[in-house]
């Protein structure tokens, strides 16, 4: 989970939190009680016992779990996960210099049932020659079915380690955030723009190494960050995850001089500055406007919010609110609905659709009193999940104005876990997110009423040119 940048962090979190928000789903079919497979596909109660070994069983339960539970398992095409699947297996056997004769594809029928059994016996013949591979092979065969599903909010999470030392308050990396987010490195790097530049140096290895904001990075480990204009796998090297904690190399151009140089960082941890951790800042500007950032949309939050602009208003008029999503990796869908509520009424934000186009419609909660103030929203591409939720909200209901760039488009749909047979855990959406105008948002994100980008300039010079318009907004 860790990397450098509160984005990153924040949208970990946001993940977290729509884990546990999830409704209960029902039990897929192949897994009634009853049944010689795996244990029922069930959600976890409480915090999930050591965890064992990934074995062929956890993943049949898996495949059926997906296939009873996930938002399009009804319809899905259930050899789409079998193939990759088996293709990451044998690239794994490929890769260790393992390769055996029988690791060949078996023919599948689309009967869901029968292809399993015939990829189980591939399978299972294939690791019996390889018993020194099992685990590996195991853990690749499962990751890449679930990474077959090409959801953003779809996951497999195990074998979770941290630092010895680490605790609340620390960060881990190489101390920088850079304009393109891990998150979207990672799982949309089609939205990122060139350069890449360093946004914000929070300490650890690049604090020690002089950085500043607004430098270009021309390479990661001797390779472009971007091929004619499109984001290369290299960028995600900044946001390295413990506890495989290589060295970066970096080469870099600091435009004000034109110096250009190189340099090595080791990441590590490093103590965040306090301003980073808070979830709700705020303060005033112009000694007439809100400004409030919000780096997730935790528990509390919009309650956190609607109180500092209260602070904020007391003994003045104040021509507006600016909020300040940007990094916001999303959270609870809850919140984000009570925010919005906060500047109107009576309105649907978002839909949730199963695959057949029955819709759960999510509305105001008309109980939070109007704040009666103008509002302006600051987006980027670090701005996921219930982030976008409430973006979407802001410009299809007309309630404000967004102002920056586009959002991640990271938004398939609120995610449910389920506890599989070695205490891992899996989790998807059961259901799409639409926005106000049933609009799909994920992979696509919300564009903003006025395109204000940040530039490396800009970062060099401490401007923010996207909070510069949202106030001169404010003060038409």
């Amino acid at each position: 989970m860790s990397t450098v940048g509160t984005v990153a962090r924040a949208a970990a979190a946001g993940l977290a939190l729509l884990l546990a928000a999830a409704c209960t789903a029902p039990t897929p079919p192949r897994l009634q009680a009853g049944t010689t497979g795996p244990a029922v596909c069930a959600r976890p109660q409480g915090p999930p016992a050591a965890e064992t070994a990934t074995t062929i069983d956890v993943i049949e339960q898996a495949y059926f779990c997906i296939l009873g539970t996930y938002y399009s398992g009804a319809t899905l095409d259930a050899r789409s996960l079998l193939i990759a699947g088996f293709v990451a297996l044998t690239q794994e056997l490929n890769r260790t210099g393992h390769d055996v004769p029988e690791a060949t594809m078996p023919a599948l029928t689309g009967d869901r049932e029968t292809d399993w059994t015939a990829f189980e016996t591939a399978y299972t013949k294939v690791t019996d020659q390889v018993p020194d591979l099992r685990d590996k092979l195991a853990d690749v065969t499962l990751e890449a079915i679930v990474a077959s599903l090409g959801d953003n909010h779809a996951r497999w999470t195990h074998d979770v380690k941290r630092p010895p030392d680490y605790y609340d308050g620390d960060g881990y990396g190489l101390g920088l955030t850079a304009n393109v987010t891990g998150p979207q490195a990672n799982a949309n790097p089609g939205t990122a723009l060139a350069p890449l530049f360093v946004t914000t140096v929070q300490g650890g290895a690049a604090r020690a190494a002089g950085l500043r904001p607004g430098d270009v990075i021309e390479a990661v480990n001797g390779s472009a960050p971007f091929i004619d204009g499109k984001a290369t796998p290299a960028i995600a090297t900044l946001y390295p995850q413990y506890p495989d904690a290589r060295p970066v190399r970096l080469r870099l151009l600091r435009q004000a001089t034109g110096r250009r140089w190189s340099m090595m960082l080791k990441p590590g941890l490093f103590q965040r500055d306090l301003d980073t951790l808070q979830v709700v800042q705020s303060k005033l500007l112009d000694d007439d406007v809100a400004q409030v950032r919000m780096t997730g949309f935790a528990p509390d939050s919009a309650d956190r919010v609607l109180k500092a602009v209260a602070r904020l208003r007391t003994g003045r008029t104040l021509s507006g609110v600016v909020l300040d999503l940007r990094g916001n990796g999303g959270g609870s869908p809850t919140e984000a609905i009570r925010l919005l509520s906060a500047f109107t009424h009576g309105k649907n934000t978002a839909y949730q659709c199963t695959v057949d186009g029955t819709c759960q419609t999510m509305r105001t909660d008309d109980t939070v009193e109007l704040l009666g103030l103008p509002l302006v929203v600051l987006t980027d591409r670090g701005c996921a999940s219930a982030c976008e939720h409430f973006s979407s909200a802001v410009k299809d209901l007309r309630i404000g104005h967004l102002v920056g760039t586009r959002t991640a488009g990271l938004v398939s749909g609120p995610a449910g876990s389920y506890l599989l047979a070695n205490n891992t855990l899996l989790s998807f959406p059961d259901k799409h997110h639409l926005g106000p105008d049933r609009e799909v948002i994920d992979k696509v994100g919300v564009p903003p009423d006025h395109h204000v980008p940040l530039t490396p300039e800009d970062a060099a010079a401490g401007r923010d040119p996207a909070l510069a318009k949202a106030v001169a907004l404010l003060h038409k």
